[in-house]
């Protein structure tokens, strides 16, 4: 995270649906810590349902997923013992779709983190026991040994490395929506924007991107217009009715309003990502445990082993998340360096 927590980046992202499930979690569990929203649904032995309870922001998949002994022998002796992954979630009060947050049957945490999450556990062999918190408590829980490892769109930066460990899994992106019928494409080139209207959120991370690329363009003689709006139903109005060429936001939240947008008049795309950590360097969404506790590796390894079987790329496009896709889990991979976490 830059300038805002990521939880509130995404919570920018939000559409008037997203405001819906966000007020269902709310209902269901509106205290700093809550072990009741983290009911798992049914599936067979051998099986991990992701999109489950999703309210159309994922299609429900089943994965066979079994334990990997080779991987599960790394795992800390207390750990292993204890026969379950405690994993954090720090998606209290309001959730954050599609990543985390209260499904329709209005108990059931679901979303891309926590199934990720169960994923890991089934290679580790594992029951996993999902935990949802606050963001400022879901750190007090892996401080105190309460959470074995945390699936909440955390960022690698270097700042956290001093109290934390990491296993990566995601890319950590932004992106750019514009209508379907547009041809606009960012193409990973700022020039692609000169000329074009763009909505940001006032005080977030791609409004400080976008507004140094304004000013590049300006000294070129171009003119990028940059529009702010009370609410992102006010941004999408905007987009649907031609007022903005496109809008800046954070990723996943993005690929949600995709989903909810698809059968509707006015279906929007993702027209380009960019690295949330800026042009020099690619940022990360990882998997985090208390340091030294001897989780990163077999987590990585779980990672991978999902990777190379496949079930890790079926998870992500459950989610309308394979833009976010990485080649490998890696082991405290370079964060956001400390004069910029």
């Amino acid at each position: 995270m830059r300038t805002l927590t990521l939880r509130s980046r995404l919570l920018r992202g939000l559409t008037a649906s997203t405001a819906v499930a966000a007020l269902a979690a709310g209902l269901a569990a509106c205290g700093g810590e809550s072990d009741a929203a983290t009911t798992s649904d049914s599936a067979a032995a051998g099986t991990v349902t992701v999109g489950a309870l999703s309210n159309g922001a994922a299609r429900q998949t089943d994965l066979k997923v079994s334990e990997v002994k080779s991987i599960s022998a790394e795992l800390p002796k207390s750990v292993a013992k204890s026969g379950k992954l405690v994993i954090g979630v720090g998606a209290l009060p309001a959730g954050f779709p599609p990543l985390a947050y209260v499904g329709q049957d209005q108990k059931t945490l679901t979303g891309a983190e926590p199934d990720l999450g169960r994923l890991v556990a089934a290679v580790l062999g594992l029951k996993p026991e999902v935990k949802n918190s606050t963001w400022e408590n879901l750190f007090v829980g892996i401080d105190s040994g309460k959470v074995d490892v945390a699936f909440t769109n955390v960022t690698d930066t270097e700042e956290r490395k001093k109290k934390y460990e990491f296993a990566s899994y995601r890319q950590d992106n932004l992106a750019f929506e514009v209508q379907t019928k547009s041809t606009w494409n960012f193409a990973g080139d700022y020039e692609n924007l000169a000329g074009k209207t763009v909505a940001v959120g006032a005080g977030t991370n791609q409004e400080k991107i976008l507004l140094e690329w304004k000013a590049k363009l300006a000294k070129e003689g171009k003119k990028l217009n940059v529009k702010y709006f009370q609410d992102n139903n006010s941004v999408y109005l905007a987009l649907s009715s031609g007022k903005i060429d496109a809008y800046f936001g954070p990723n996943p939240g993005i690929s949600y309003h995709i989903t909810q947008t698809a059968k509707t008049p006015n279906p929007t795309r993702n027209a380009g990502k960019f690295s949330g950590a800026g042009a020099t360097l690619q940022g990360l969404i990882a998997a985090t445990a208390k340091k030294d506790s001897g989780l990163a590796k077999p987590v990585a390894d779980a990672i991978n082993h999902l990777i190379k079987d496949g079930q890790y790329a079926k998870w992500l496009a459950a989610w309308n998340l394979s833009n976010e896709a990485v080649s490998t889990s890696q082991i405290n991979p370079p964060g956001l360096p400390l004069d910029n976490s």
